[in-house]
Order: structure tokens, then C-alpha cells, then sequence
């Protein structure tokens, strides 16, 4: 096949499923384009498609990530509630990332749209540092802006003690709701 030919259809979908299965990192809608010569438009596109009929991909801030079904010990999730600035909250996900933690997601109660989640999925301070980042490169705000910093995390650890020592450790800063 010509290197410049695009990858049609049912071949270009099969393709983005094997590449995010077998990637150890999240991969970028233009990182996918580029691998099948179309569009990042044309791979929102198809990403949405594959979700459809299914397939457990997840959109996060670096790019998409295939779930795999959970072969591992089962982790505990707990869900938190939290309160700060804007400015603090590279702080509070420090916090969590420092004590185990994987922060999975972030959530707000609209008053219009009722509850609205988003994808963060950091769980070292390198992945903290690039959800900062990529937050201040595109001007967007922080959910949290939305409620007067009232908002919600999902948090995902090894152990109850990680998640009672990142509470502490919350609470201390004066970041945590009780």
C-alpha cells in the first residue's frame, strides 16, 4: 500500500482498535491521523463510531486510551469532594498523584446541565504536570470555575490507607469537603 493512501472504512477502524490496544500510552487523534492519513477530524469521527458499537476507548487530555478488562487485583474507588481556587489545582491533584492515587475523573453539578464529568486520568506528577499544561496552552477552565470551586473526584488506589493518608493529606491543605 502507498504510503500516502488513506485507510478506508472497516480497515481504518480495526487499525485504530489494534494500535490503542497494544499502546502502553494515550494516543492523539492527530498521532492516529497521521497513521492512517486522515484527518484528526476523521478519527473523532471514527472514535465515536467504535465507542458505539462498544469499544471501551476513553478520550483523555493526551489522547485516547483502549480500557482493558481488569486482570489485575481489584482497585478501590471512592469518590471525593473537594473545594478550591483554580490556582490550586495542580496543588490538590499533587496531593493525590504523591499519595498512590489515580485521580480518574473530575465532576460538577450544572444548575443548567446537571451533572457534568470529565476525563483526567493522572496518576504521577508528569501526567499532572502536562493536564496543567494542556489546560493553560488551550485557555480552557477547570470545571470548577463552574461552582465556585466546589467539585467532585473520582479517585481510584491500591489500598484503603492510600486513600485515608490522600484525604489527610486534603484536609491538611484545606481541600477537602466533609
Amino acid at each position: 500500500m502507498n504510503r500516502n493512501e488513506k485507510i478506508l472504512g472497516d480497515a481504518r477502524h480495526q487499525l485504530l482498535v489494534s494500535t490503542l490496544k497494544g499502546a502502553s500510552a494515550p494516543i492523539s487523534g492527530r498521532e492516529l491521523g497521521l497513521l492512517t492519513n486522515v484527518s484528526r477530524q476523521v478519527i473523532v469521527g471514527d472514535i465515536t463510531l467504535l465507542k458505539a458499537k462498544g469499544e471501551p476507548i476513553m478520550a483523555t487530555s493526551r489522547g485516547y486510551v483502549y480500557m482493558h478488562p481488569q486482570t489485575e487485583p481489584k482497585r478501590i474507588e471512592k469518590i471525593i469532594v473537594c473545594n478550591h481556587t483554580s490556582d490550586q489545582s495542580e496543588e490538590e491533584l499533587n496531593i493525590l498523584v504523591d499519595h498512590g492515587i489515580t485521580v480518574k475523573d473530575v465532576k460538577i453539578e450544572h444548575p443548567v446541565y446537571g451533572d457534568l464529568t470529565a476525563s483526567v486520568m493522572v496518576s504521577n506528577r508528569n501526567e499532572v504536570k502536562e493536564f496543567i499544561e494542556n489546560i493553560q496552552r488551550t485557555n480552557a477552565t477547570f470545571l470548577l470555575e463552574l461552582t465556585e470551586g466546589i467539585h467532585l473526584h473520582t479517585i481510584i488506589a491500591d489500598t484503603e490507607q492510600e486513600i485515608e493518608n490522600a484525604e489527610n493529606a486534603l484536609r491538611k491543605a484545606g481541600m477537602l469537603v466533609e
